[in-house]
Formats: structure tokens, C-alpha cells, sequence
């Protein structure tokens, strides 16, 4: 079902895009499409059939029949009406009938590689190509779903390939690393120019890129997966968080089909128990029973998101995260593309499990999304262990998210501990108005609770407050309730942005952001001594900073 694709002439000089033939998705996705849909409809199209048998009602079983038949319609116009092609310089994508999309990304835009193999597609051997190019509009990224297993490593080599060598002056054997960066800085990402010239993520000199060179299957191993860590599963907001998604959904499925729990074999028992036993025990028992549930679940999602988890270095120049069970995942991301690393650090993680976890700052990719697995290198880890993987993602050999950091003045634990405390005594004026009116000591109790908690937490924040200034990378910190270190490349800078408040100028203080291409867009170094900002800037881009010091 390929359509053939020409051979490049002898001369090197490649097919034209016009040349290149259109590939279709493989004939296994009239199974995959029509199946991943129904599964979708599975709790509607139950009920439909449950209920429609049951009261002799055959109109909702034909509604359930329809169902099917045009999931499997619009599968098979769906595969009919998608093919794709990769030309030297773009990734297209045509796909639709009734609304046609016409989707192209550049080539030297491409930033990530993500490989998706869902259950039913590992079943008939086929996987998930998501293009990401960190851009929005047209040229944000396209989803091939889905081609076979081979043609996606094939395409993952392919598409991340390492760039063509610049035909330029500054290309000469012999020249600098930094050399290099500020000729490649000159690529679509734009980082060479305004900035300290070298973004270097994009692709060579003369903005192309050469074709994927023969490699080897085996990469470098860095990190795998190591049990001890699901201890920190049930510390993690985003495994709550999808265990509560769970319970919903478990909830409105028990809703559809009328089943009620108290109908169970020995349901009414239990009850019984519990409304004779008093208030605080059936809360106990409650509180328990929750508990039990959340780290059952939690262990069980961190299970199937990191299972043979392992993170290496690709001969091509790639750091590739492979982990999932049902769902196996294989993320590539372009070494030249990654500007620097972080190691995030909840509170709960921190505090009762002493665990972090490292991520990648990279031009495309969300690092600062570690939690539900966006931007993550790994699990969450002993802290140690984070730092030192963070380390060997960049290439460093030492400690780059680790070590001192220089504190930051005292204006800013006054500010934090105003900010701390000032919106916790509202609720506590809020409470002891109301155990006033009621008589009641609990309110009061709690509003104290509240302002007792507020001071640590704020101490707490400031004594995360850094940063550090190496030969490298600018390095800071901040935050409590999630504790991220951050370690940018200095080359990675493109920019400054200031910003004071009316309150931080009362205080004396500003915030600096260092402005980049990767993750969220800016490193910030929260309420900094105005001095220690002008120095911090004036090291890492001192043409920039010259006419403001002027």
C-alpha cells in the first residue's frame, strides 16, 4: 500500500519534493481505528445494549449497531483519505474528506520524536509518530497514527537526524565548539541573533539537514528503572490526581447502569456496623478505606507509566526515554537542542520520601512538566540520584543542579513571610468571628493552625531562594510546594526580562528572567538585589547590558 519512493541520483543531489511519493498508513489501522473507537463508545453502547434487550426496546440496540457501523466507516475513509511524505526539507501530512487538513513542518523546525504504541496498536505491531516542533500555528507538529513498528524507528532516526556540516568560513577544521555553536546559532530557532549567539538548535549553517547516517540499535545507557522508587508513588500530585480522574469515571459508569453498591452481598452488614459504631471510627474507617485506595492506584499508574523505564544516548545524537507497559512510550530528543536540566522536587516527595525528580530543558519540550511525564528524563528518585542523572543528561562532569547557591538579601524572607502569613489570617479572622457567635473552640483552633503553618512554609521558600553563576550555567532555585532547580546553558540565554511589582519595589528587590528557547520560556531568579541583577547580566551577556549601564 506504499506507493514507491525515488532513489536519490548519483550525484547526491537528492529528489526534488515533487519527486518524493506519498506514503499511506498501513492496511492494519482498519483494525486499530474502528476498535480504539469503540472502545471509546464502550460504556454507552453497553448500556444502550443492556437496557434496549432487557425492556424488549429494539431501537436501542440498532442504535448501538449504527454505532459500529459507522465507527468502522469512518476508520476506513479515515485510512483511505491519509498519506504523508518527507521531502529534505518538510513533513507533510494530508488526511480528511469532508474537512480536509493540510499539514507541512519543517524539517529543521522538528524538535522532538515521540513514539506511542498504545495497547492495541503494540497488538497488530503499529505505532504512534508524534512530530513536535515547539511552534504553534501551522507549523506546530503533526500525528502519524499510525505506522508499523520498524517504519517508526526508522522515522525517529530519520526525522532527528544529525544536521549537515555549514558550508561556511567558520566551519574549518579546527575551529572552537563555540565557533561551531555561534554558525549553527544562525538556524530557524533564531538564538544567535539578539542573544549571545548560540542557540545552535537548529540545523546546520545553511539551514539544512543531511540524511540520517547509519547507526547503531545500541545507545549509551544512562538510568533504568529501580523499584525502590515506588515508595514516592503515592507522593506524586499528577497520580492523585488520576486516580480521582478514575474514580469519576468508575462512578458515572456505575450511574449508567443503575447499579447501586449497597446492592452487593453483604453491603447492608456493613452498614450496619458502621452507623452503630461511633462518628470517629466510621471517620477512621473512611479515612482508611481512602488511603488504602489511593496508594493501591497510585502504585499501580506508576507501575504502567514507568515500567522498563530506561533512558540512554543514541549513537545519533539523541537522549531517548523508553518506559510504559500497556502503553510503551520511546521519547528522542536532539542533544543540540537541549539548553540546560532541571531537577524538580514536591513537597511531599521532598519531605517524606527525601526523592527528586530530573527533567530536560529543551527547545520544544515543556521541561517543567516532570510530574505527569512531559519533559521527565526519569521517575521520581532518591534526590541524589536525580541530580547525578541530571548531570549526565548535560553532559557534565560534575554536579550542575547541585551544590551551594548564593542566597538571595532578607527583604526577601520579609516578603515571603508576609506573603505567607497575611493570607492565612483572613481565614483565621474569618473562624474566630464565627466560634464568637457559636461558642465553639474548634474554629479557633484551626484558625491558629493555619498562621502556625503559614511561618515554616514561608522559611521554607526562602530558604530555597538561589542561584549560582558557573562557567556553564546560570543555576536557580525557588519554591516550597514545588522546589524546582534549574540549571541553564549560558549560550541558551537570548534575552533579559525585569519585572518589580509595587511591592518589590518597596522591598528593593526584582525578579530576572532569563529569557530562552526551551521549556517555558525563562528561567526566573525570584527578588534579587538590583546590583547582583545588573552583575548577573552583564557576566553572561556583557554587549547587551553595556548601554544600560552607560
Amino acid at each position: 500500500m506504499t506507493e514507491p519512493v525515488p532513489v536519490a541520483p548519483a550525484d547526491g543531489t537528492g529528489p526534488t519534493p515533487e519527486e518524493v511519493g506519498w506514503r499511506r498508513l498501513p492496511g492494519r489501522m482498519l483494525l486499530v481505528g474502528p476498535a480504539t473507537a469503540l472502545l471509546r463508545l464502550a460504556p454507552a453502547l453497553v448500556v444502550l445494549v443492556l437496557f434496549g434487550a432487557g425492556s424488549g426496546n429494539s431501537t436501542q440496540v440498532w442504535i448501538a449497531g449504527a454505532a459500529v457501523v459507522v465507527a468502522v466507516a469512518v476508520g476506513v475513509v479515515r485510512w483511505r483519505t491519509t498519506r504523508y511524505r518527507i521531502t529534505d526539507e518538510r513533513v507533510e501530512l494530508h488526511s480528511g474528506l469532508l474537512n480536509r487538513q493540510r499539514r507541512s513542518v519543517p524539517r529543521d523546525r522538528i524538535r522532538t520524536v515521540d513514539l506511542t504504541a498504545p495497547l492495541l496498536h503494540r497488538l497488530v505491531g503499529l505505532s504512534v509518530v508524534k512530530v513536535g516542533s515547539g511552534q504553534s500555528g501551522s507549523d506546530a507538529g503533526l500525528d502519524l497514527d499510525a505506522v508499523t513498528t520498524d517504519e517508526a524507528e526508522r522515522l525517529r532516526r530519520e526525522l532527528l537526524a544529525r544536521p549537515a556540516p555549514a558550508r561556511g568560513p567558520a566551519a574549518v577544521a579546527g575551529g572552537t565548539g563555540a565557533d561551531r555553536a555561534r554558525v549553527e546559532g544562525n538556524g530557524a530557532d533564531g538564538n544567535g541573533a539578539g542573544g549571545n549567539g548560540a542557540g545552535g538548535d537548529a540545523a546546520g549553517g545553511d539551514g539544512t539537514v543531511g540524511p540520517a547516517d547509519p547507526v547503531d540499535p545500541a545507545g549509551e545507557e544512562l538510568d533504568r528503572i529501580d523499584w525502590s522508587s515506588l515508595r514516592f508513588a503515592p507522593l506524586t500530585v499528577s497520580s492523585l490526581a488520576a486516580i480521582g480522574a478514575l474514580a469519576g469515571a468508575g462512578w458515572n459508569v456505575l450511574n449508567e447502569t443503575g447499579l447501586d453498591p449497597r446492592s452487593l452481598p453483604g453491603a447492608d452488614a456493613v452498614a450496619g456496623e458502621l452507623s452503630a459504631a461511633p462518628v470517629w471510627a466510621t471517620v477512621l474507617v473512611a479515612v482508611a478505606l481512602l488511603l488504602l485506595v489511593m496508594v493501591a492506584g497510585s502504585i499501580v499508574l506508576f507501575v504502567e507509566r514507568w515500567w522498563d523505564y530506561r533512558l540512554s544516548r543514541e549513537p545519533d545524537g539523541t537522549l531517548r526515554v523508553r518506559r510504559g507497559l500497556l502503553t510503551k512510550r520511546s521519547l528522542s530528543v536532539s542533544e543540540q537542542r537541549l539548553r540546560g536540566v532541571t531537577v524538580s522536587e514536591p513537597l511531599l516527595v521532598r519531605a517524606l520520601g527525601g526523592g527528586a525528580q530530573a527533567g530536560a530543558l529543551t527547545v520544544g519540550l515543556a521541561g517543567e512538566d516532570t510530574d505527569s511525564g512531559g519533559g521527565a528524563l526519569g521517575p521520581p528518585v532518591r534526590r541524589a540520584h536525580a541530580h547525578a542523572v541530571a548531570a549526565t543528561a548535560a553532559r557534565a562532569t560534575g554536579p550542575v543542579t547541585d551544590g551551594p547557591l548564593r542566597a538571595h538579601p532578607a527583604r526577601a524572607r520579609a516578603r515571603r513571610l508576609v506573603r505567607a502569613v497575611g493570607p492565612a489570617l483572613a481565614p483565621a479572622v474569618a473562624l474566630g468571628v464565627f466560634a464568637w457567635f457559636d461558642a465553639a473552640v474548634w474554629p479557633v483552633v484551626v484558625g491558629v493552625a493555619l498562621v502556625v503553618v503559614a511561618v515554616p512554609l514561608a522559611l521554607d521558600r526562602y530558604r530555597a531562594l538561589g542561584h549560582r553563576l558557573d562557567e556553564r550555567y546560570l543555576v536557580a532555585r525557588h519554591g516550597s510546594l514545588l522546589r524546582t532547580t534549574t540549571a541553564l546553558r549560558r549560550d541558551g540565554v537570548i534575552g533579559w526580562r525585569v519585572r518589580q511589582s509595587l511591592f518589590q519595589r518597596r522591598a528593593g528587590v526584582l525578579t530576572l528572567e532569563a529569557t530562552t528557547a526551551a521549556g517555558g520560556g525563562a528561567v526566573q531568579v525570584l527578588d534579587l538585589d538590583p546590583a547582583d541583577a545588573v552583575a548577573l547580566m552583564a557576566a553572561v551577556t556583557p554587549d547587551a547590558v553595556t548601554p544600560f549601564r552607560a
